[in-house]
């Protein structure tokens, strides 16, 4: 490349008994230069109170410091409370004491947040398949606690949920009442929803094919970010995308034109700049 331009990935999940640090070293050597490692639900760390989310989130910090340590990647870290949790949390413990563990994760992400060890809350929302009425309702009220604390925090949060027509207006509205600017509502996983109509200010995270891209790109705006959701889990390599899939595609723009690299810039740089390099 004649330039150097910032190549990065919005979503990456590191695992203690995945590839971990040589996954970001081969995201490294493809180009990459920076990423947002977000926590899951770790086998190291059941969840069986809601203590235990702040556990699982001390992986996620270890993981970070070897990936810190080992490559020049600027590694912004998300924690919060997996939203799909709740389900086996009801059938364990009933939902009214899953929905506190589950506030209890989100109070403890935005505690990390304020002290400096997270950038975002997240990834945190509402499971995207059907649910019956009552565990949407108290995801959504998980949710809208999660977009309160974000406000007060002053940080991003990462939404999974489902990906269907007005599911970005209905983030929009929430974080309208949680007083949450909408553009600090990140959409994981986004169609390539991209225009103000689409998105309702909501802040689009692209999933990084070539079809989702070109579409997003076709529509004559830079406003969104790209990502992998790379998983880390050695039984599924390369799910959900391999993790050089964000470099080749940059790099792809940059060899046909398709993007000027002024929005490469944006998307890969000014975007994820703004979001969570906010101290």
């Amino acid at each position: 490349m004649s330039e150097r331009v910032p190549i990065y990935d919005n979503h990456i999940h590191m695992s203690p008994s995945g590839r971990n640090v040589a996954a970001l070293r081969e995201f490294e050597a493809a180009g990459g230069t920076g990423l947002t490692l977000v926590t899951l639900p770790y086998a190291e760390v059941p969840i069986r109170k809601g203590e235990d989310f702040a556990e699982s989130y001390g992986i996620t910090y270890m993981l970070a410091q070897l990936a810190e340590d080992q490559t020049d990647l600027e590694i912004n870290i998300a924690v919060g409370p997996y939203p799909v949790l709740i389900i086996p949390l009801a059938e364990a413990y009933g939902l009214e004491r899953a929905e506190e563990m589950m506030m209890k994760g989100m109070d403890d992400a935005a505690r990390d947040v304020a002290e400096g060890r997270a950038a975002a809350i997240g990834e945190i929302g509402r499971p995207h398949f059907p649910v019956s009425r009552e565990i949407w309702d108290a995801s959504n009220r998980v949710l809208l606690h999660g977009m309160r604390l974000a406000k007060e925090a002053d940080c991003p949060v990462i939404i999974h949920c489902e990906s269907e027509e007005g599911t970005d207006r209905s983030l929009a509205e929430m974080a309208d009442e949680a007083g949450l600017d909408r553009g600090m509502v990140v959409k994981h996983s986004s169609p390539p929803w991209v225009t103000p109509e689409e998105t309702h200010g909501v802040m689009p995270s692209i999933p990084a094919s070539k079809t989702n891209t070109r579409e997003a790109v076709g529509k004559g705006t830079d406003r969104f970010m790209i990502e992998t959701d790379y998983i880390d889990d050695p039984s599924k390599p390369g799910a959900i995308m391999s993790v050089n899939t964000v470099p080749k595609r940059v790099k792809a723009w940059l060899a046909n034109g398709e993007v000027p690299v002024e929005s490469i810039h944006r998307i890969c740089g000014d975007i994820p700049d703004s979001l969570y390099r906010r101290r």
